[in-house]
């Protein structure tokens, strides 16, 4: 069957996406194995894991990049993505779930909803994505399904649907009842056939009654969100397991449930039934609204595409790596149309045309090529040369610009610079394939010191980089500290003017502008108003004074650190009809805005994180006294399971080296994880220490 006549109802474009360690991994191997894609089942832990590919991932037993593959099952296509549970590569989640249809939420039975599993969650709920829970680990000691589904609905504001019961818990845990088919999966603690045979059985008489009032619990649930259920349900009518799986889907495409399934994937149990319900509840292609975009001339302009292969093509490129073999590889999400190999296509943001060279299905690491790619299909494609990830690709007659993929500001910098000086271009080289690959990182070098400096999302983050330096480039790199990424904003409103005239032999120049800076919230994005009429001040000027007024944010006034949080207004100004030119107007924009920053009172913002540390009960007034030593405040601390969880914020400054500490006062029982909250104000004494150090 060629892939443009594979039909999109039988299609599931979906990722898994958790907290670190909470199984989702281990899932997509067993969904690999069950599906007949691989005939031997990897594990994480002795880095043999199939999506787990880069020799990083394979040594610190955890994901990186998000890895894509393509199994089937039961006559379905489900292409799947793997996404890292650690806060320092959420960007890898991110452009997953600008491209995906669907997801499966993975969370430990034991500890349920934990810190990153809610950021992914919300994540998700910027997408409108429809999910599926699979509560993962019912094995493990502690276990703990019903708390689970409570903390989906306190933690995450979601409606949860069970529609598994687990047989047993720990090391109890025997199988599932679906209470849709009110029927029992076994699987014998003798398999050997890594959980592949398991009997379906009906449900037993001890819990006969509690699967009759689940099964009654789900159905009026439903009945919030579906009229027709609610008649038969009110009139007593049996509801049939088939229209009953209807009104699931229903429910769920419309974001109002969640459908929750439970098993343990290392202990083989539950898998199967995971793949059944990403087919009857997860989205198709078809499913989805038809997409919406800009038109590529027009920038406000709305387009609006029909994810169907007889619409013009298009698609938007979500991730790109660098193969060995295989040169740049650009992963790309199809929406409409078709391409072949050969075409030629319009990248709509550089409005360059470009061939494509290969189509390849990827499965991690390893290539399939296709000669044609369709609509609702993931693909990777090379031979394209101008591209960036957030790129759309389109028919060069039906162009179209989708919506890019946001990216965080980095928090974290670090000086880097090769041993030998020979090596110096061959280190910027690396350097700029590597935030090609990942626009979470980035680089620059210090006008100050001439130290080359890399930032990222945190210090795994850039320990990662540094490891790919070395073992992909050859390059032998030092390191220096790690430096936090400190930015400054204004305290108060301040407005001016300033006139910038050169009169010269043949060289006059003449520009006068008025500015009026305004603070906002550091997280809101730099906004440059034009409250000026036409005829006093050309619109032909304005990419001019916005360069000027960018330029000079790149180092504020306190102590030369970028500034955020500032709205400008262009409130006046005037030309000359002879005498002014774009670069008069950059530099006078340049001149007011370093005047404003100086004029105004400055103040230092530093990066706070949010930290969550899970510690026995012995151990807690010792993070306590740590986190005090830190700057941080508590926000929370309540029991997971048999552990305690604290919550709380503190500089990242302070907490440079904090996984060393917590196995120091915890005795190496304490886990934490980390991620950036927003920026705060600093308080004089940093400031004073920086301007010791600047």
């Amino acid at each position: 069957m060629s892939e443009r006549s594979k039909p999109q109802e039988c299609m599931r474009n979906i990722g898994l996406m958790a907290h670190i360690d909470a199984g989702k991994t281990t899932t997509t191997e067993r969904i690999l194995y069950y599906s007949g894609k691989i005939h031997k089942i990897g594990e994480v832990h002795d880095g043999s894991a199939t999506m787990d590919w880069m020799v990083q991932e394979q040594e610190r037993g955890i994901t990186i990049t998000a890895a894509a593959t393509t199994c089937f099952w039961k006559g379905h296509q489900i292409n799947i993505i793997d996404t890292p549970g650690h806060v320092d590569f959420t960007i890898e989640v991110e452009r997953s779930l600008r491209v995906l249809d669907g997801v499966i939420a993975v969370f430990d039975s034991v500890a349920g909803v934990e810190p990153q599993s809610e950021t992914v969650w919300y994540q998700a709920n910027r997408y409108r994505i429809p999910r599926l829970v699979f509560i993962n680990k019912m094995d493990r000691i502690g276990a703990d399904f019903n708390g689970s589904v409570a903390s989906i609905r306190q933690k995450l504001n979601a409606n949860p649907l069970v529609m598994q019961y687990p047989l047993g818990k720990e090391d109890a845990f025997t199988g599932v009842v679906d209470l849709i088919t009110e029927q029992a999966y076994v699987w014998q603690e003798d398999d050997t056939g890594l959980g592949v045979d398991f009997k379906i059985l009906s449900v037993p008489d001890a819990i006969a009654p509690v699967i009759r009032a689940q099964r009654e619990q789900v159905v009026e649930n439903l009945c919030e969100f579906d009229d027709e259920l609610m008649e038969r349900f009110v009139e007593g009518q049996e509801i049939s397991a088939t229209y009953l799986q209807q009104a699931v889907r229903k429910a769920v495409l419309a974001l109002h449930v969640v459908p929750v399934v439970c098993g343990s994937a290392f202990k083989n149990k539950g898998v199967q039934q995971l793949l059944d319900a990403v087919i009857a509840y997860l989205p198709s292609p078809r499913d989805t609204p038809s997409v919406e975009g800009y038109s590529a001339d027009q920038r406000e302009a709305r387009v609006t595409r029909e994810r169907t292969v007889d619409a013009p093509f298009s698609a938007l490129i979500f991730k790109i790596i660098s193969d060995p073999f295989a040169g740049q590889l650009m992963y790309l999400r199809v929406y409409s149309g078709s391409f072949q190999v050969g075409r030629v296509v319009l990248n709509s943001r550089s409005g360059k045309k470009e061939r494509v060279q290969k189509i390849l299905r990827m499965h991690s690491n390893t290539r399939q090529e296709v000669r044609e790619g369709s609509a609702g299909q993931i693909y990777a494609v090379n031979g394209l040369k101008d591209v960036h990830t957030g790129d759309t690709l389109c028919d060069p007659q039906h162009p179209i610009r989708y919506e890019s993929v946001s990216f965080p500001e980095t928090v974290i910098s670090v000086a880097i610079e090769p041993e030998t000086s020979a090596d110096n271009s061959r280190l910027f080289q690396g350097l700029e394939r590597l935030k090609t690959e990942d626009p979470s990182f980035d680089y620059h070098t210090d006008k100050e010191t001439g130290q080359n400096l890399i930032s990222g999302m945190g210090e795994l983050h850039l320990e990662v980089i540094v490891d790919r330096l070395r073992r992909e480039f050859k390059l032998a790199v030092n390191t220096g500290t790690p430096q936090v990424a400190y930015r400054e904003t204004l305290a108060q409103p301040v407005a001016g003017e300033e006139k910038y005239q050169r009169e010269g032999a043949g060289l006059n120049k003449y520009a006068h502008l008025r500015l009026a800076l305004t603070p906002v919230s550091p997280e809101q994005e730099l906004e440059i108003i034009y409250t000026i009429e036409e005829e006093t001040l050309p619109s032909s000027f304005h990419a001019a004074i916005d360069a000027g007024i960018r330029n000079t944010l790149q180092a504020g006034a306190l102590a030369g650190y970028p500034v955020i949080g500032l709205q400008v207004q262009v409130t006046g100004g005037s030309f000359h009809p002879d005498f002014s030119d774009e670069s008069a107007f950059t530099i006078v924009a340049g001149m007011l805005m370093r005047k404003l920053l100086c004029e105004g009172k400055s103040l230092l913002l530093e990066p706070i994180m949010t930290v969550d540390v899970s510690v026995p009960d012995d151990y807690v007034s010792n993070v306590i006294a740590d986190f005090n030593s830190r700057r941080a405040k508590i926000a929370n601390i309540e029991m997971a399971g048999h552990l305690q969880a604290l919550t709380c914020s503190a500089p990242l400054a302070e907490l440079f080296g904090y996984a060393t500490s917590l196995r120091s006062v915890t005795q190496g029982r304490g886990t934490h994880t980390m991620r950036f909250k927003s920026y705060e104000c600093a308080p004089a004494q940093v400031l004073e220490r920086l301007r010791g150090v600047v």
